[in-house]
């Protein structure tokens, strides 16, 4: 019943997560052999260039990855979803791009971007200190970004990057749901970053290619709402392994022979598949426009934002409608579908799937001008 095609090398990872999802919650972060075996099926040269060793997939296929590691494990796709780190760290100097793939292109990035903080000129670079928050995927990553504001004119915030060893994480990460993500703080004392390892957040990107023409931000968008698909998958998943066996204790029918239950049941997977498809068709959309040499044009754009907040809501309704299916056994923390329902309710709090994005949405349809930072 799954609505999305899992890769077969994928599915001892996909099955060894799942095992884990209880543990990553405890100790609120992804493992570090986990990390390994993302680089191995390829989460983090998904995007890298092809002149670094990287695999250039299209937005799609980057997002179905992580939706196929999200059914597995909300916290594991969050985590994953950070390979979309070269559209970021691509606005780089190409000198720097070449020293930070220079012994491959299966580089963890994890950023701290808010509060930008002020930073102090210094032999042709800064000195940075300070902490960051929502530093997902911090314990497994290697290289770091922070939000900087430059003490030398500049109207744009920048992002340091910073090698493992000058970046303290304060595991101050303890949340309801997305547990496992490590979403840690980041603390910086007083460190020397030259100015050719920072770039101004959002800029151009120094690479060549279709790929890294597309939305950035948009990108950065979907990467998470995508998860959210994932984990509402799982939570189906879940109540039709159930059903059948799972008995009332009133003596009513079991689920499945519920006339009430097949109802709703169908109704969730015909909202599921039709955000779904709409997410997707809103990336092939602006994929082929890229692909024929044009821009996309911003009600293109307003369909990629709009799109993955619609889907961030219908996973979390459909999650919430699949553990009330369930009755009393799937409160029990025993219970998978309470851990579903909880990841997909944090992700609707992302401020990328914000109310906001709503507001934004209709005042394009208006043919006004949304909110800085939305297109």
């Amino acid at each position: 019943m799954s609505a999305v095609h899992v890769r077969e090398e994928l599915v001892p990872l996909l099955n060894d997560v799942a095992a884990r999802s209880e543990d990553f919650e405890q100790q609120r972060h992804i493992s570090d052999d986990i990390i390994t075996r993302f680089k191995q099926v390829g989460v983090y040269r998904a995007l890298v260039p092809k002149i670094y060793g990287g695999d250039e997939c299209s937005p799609a296929q980057f997002c179905e990855l992580i939706e196929q590691i999200a059914t597995a494990d909300g916290s594991a796709g969050w985590v994953a979803s950070f390979g979309m780190s070269p559209f970021y760290l691509g606005a780089l100097p190409p000198d720097t791009l070449q020293e930070l793939y220079r012994d491959g292109p299966d580089v963890v990035f994890a950023g701290g971007i808010f509060p930008p903080q002020k930073a102090l000129l210094a032999d042709g670079g800064y000195r940075v200190s300070g902490r960051w928050g929502f530093a997902s995927g911090s314990m497994g990553a290697s290289v770091f970004g922070v939000g900087i504001l430059p003490q030398s004119g500049e109207t744009l915030p920048r992002m340091a990057v910073l090698p493992r060893d000058s970046v303290q994480i304060d595991p101050v990460w303890n949340t309801v749901g997305l547990a496992g993500t490590g979403s840690h703080d980041l603390l910086v004392n007083d460190a020397y970053v030259p100015k050719e390892w920072t770039f101004v957040r959002g800029g151009a990107l120094n690479l060549e290619g279709a790929l890294y023409r597309y939305p950035v931000l948009s990108l950065a968008t979907q990467v998470l709402s995508v998860v959210a698909l994932g984990v509402a998958r799982a939570a189906l998943t879940e109540i039709y392994a159930i059903a059948h066996r799972q008995q009332s204790v009133t003596g009513a029918p079991c689920l499945a022979d519920r006339p009430q239950a097949q109802m709703q049941i169908a109704r969730c997977e015909a909202d599921l598949r039709s955000a779904r498809a709409w997410f997707y068709d809103a990336i092939d959309d602006v994929w082929q426009t890229i692909l024929a040499g044009d821009e996309p044009a911003s009600e293109q754009i307003n369909a990629l934002r709009l799109s993955s907040t619609h889907v961030t809501r219908i996973a979390a309704e459909v999650t919430r409608q699949v553990l009330a299916l369930n009755g009393m056994g799937g409160i029990t923390m025993k219970s998978p579908l309470q851990r579903y329902v909880r990841d997909t309710l944090v992700i609707t709090q992302h401020a990328f799937m914000g109310d906001l994005s709503y507001l934004n949405a209709g005042t394009v349809y208006f043919g006004g001008k949304p909110l800085p930072g939305y297109l």
